[in-house]
């Protein structure tokens, strides 16, 4: 059983008198966030695990809004008796600063203009990122949290956050997560930034002033990042050189393979915005915590214990990107745990059940 129903909450964290601002100097107001909780918060408010989550997901991590065949992205990881079990702890899942699923980001209102903010919204910065959670847990009235857990952007928030503030977190749990970029990664993020930016809906990031979505940049965009969520050994086990018909050659959708990209871009249309996915595409390009001197000296007189997962298939923060973050802390000091998991599910794998992950997010939070 999981967590059932579940709302999705609001907060103001941020007013003209008191705006949120961020490391590159930028100050916003208003700022609301979006988040869930699920499981009771004890009495001492020691038993609570923040969710960080990836890319293009939200605060709906558990549970359901009144469907309970619509569930949260991550509800075979977070219930009663599952790895992060809520009969013992206290979770908490925000949706990102920048995002577009009830946080302020981009595509609100900039109360200057009274339009969207579009372009003239201010770059983030991981750091930013944890800003937002941290906000939400002042609210809560929870200063430490016994763990941080993520899976791809999600572990690298949770890298930032134990980097950035090493006494608020007792452990971090990263999962198929990277510190630093490569250059191919990189690449593929600028080239799906482009067919956003270049769709002739775009408007300058003004899109919605005029009743358009350049959703033809965006579906291209996720057509080509969901091919490296998962692995090349899936898709061909998936679809090989099957057709959807027995029509002759055509320039137009024609392979299985095709028609499940087709699919993976349309209902990411339906719930993802093209300006959010810029804005945090562009954060992780600009993510390497540990060129900034003294963070790692800092984490390790902390006791701060971090256990990192990778997976063998993983095409797109495979396990030399896990490696990395486990031997700069090793290299400090720092108590690290890492493991690969064998699994043909590619990056996707942190999202599905994998033989083993789930055990080791359990281990993990159980120290």
């Amino acid at each position: 059983m999981g967590v059932g129903l579940v709302a999705t909450q609001r907060v103001g964290v941020a007013t003209d008198a008191d705006p949120l601002v961020l490391e590159r100097g930028a100050a916003l107001a208003p700022v609301e966030i979006a988040y869930e909780t699920y499981g009771a918060l004890s009495a001492a408010r020691d038993n609570v695990v923040v969710v960080c989550h990836a890319l293009t997901g939200d605060a709906h991590a558990a549970g359901h809004h009144g469907d309970p065949a619509r569930r949260g992205w991550w509800d075979n990881l977070i219930g009663p008796g599952r790895a992060l079990d809520t009969d013992r702890f206290h979770v908490v899942c925000a949706n990102l600063l920048g995002g577009c699923r009830g946080t302020t980001g981009p595509s609100s209102t900039d109360p200057a203009t009274g339009a969207a903010y579009g372009l003239d919204f201010p770059l983030l910065t991981m750091g930013d990122l944890v800003t937002g959670h941290r906000a939400v847990l002042a609210h809560l009235g929870v200063e430490r949290v016994h763990a941080v857990v993520g899976g791809s952007l999600g572990g690298m928030q949770a890298l930032e956050w134990a980097l950035a503030h090493p006494g608020e977190v007792e452990r971090a749990v990263l999962v198929a997560a990277s510190s630093r970029l490569t250059a191919d990664s990189i690449a593929l993020s600028a080239v799906a930034r482009h067919a956003i930016m270049a769709d002739p809906d775009f408007c300058g990031g003004q899109y919605a002033a005029h009743g358009r979505r350049p959703d033809h940049g965006l579906s291209v965009a996720r057509r080509m990042a969901h091919i490296t969520y998962v692995s090349e050994e899936l898709l061909e086990q998936k679809f090989g050189r099957e057709q959807v018909d027995d029509g002759p050659p055509r320039l137009g959708t024609h392979f299985q393979v095709e028609s499940y990209l087709d699919h993976q871009a349309q209902i990411f249309l339906e719930r993802f915005d093209a300006l959010s996915y810029l804005y945090l595409t562009r954060v992780m390009d600009y993510f390497d915590p540990f060129a900034v001197p003294d963070r790692l000296a800092r984490l390790r007189g902390a006791g701060t214990e971090v256990t990192l997962v990778s997976f063998d298939s993983d095409r797109r923060f495979g396990t030399p990107h896990s490696r990395r973050i486990h031997e700069h802390l090793r290299a400090a000091g720092v108590p690290s745990e890492h493991t690969e998991l064998a699994s043909p599910y590619g990056h996707d794998s942190f999202l599905l059940t994998p033989p083993g992950y789930h055990d080791l997010v359990a281990a993990a939070l159980a120290r």
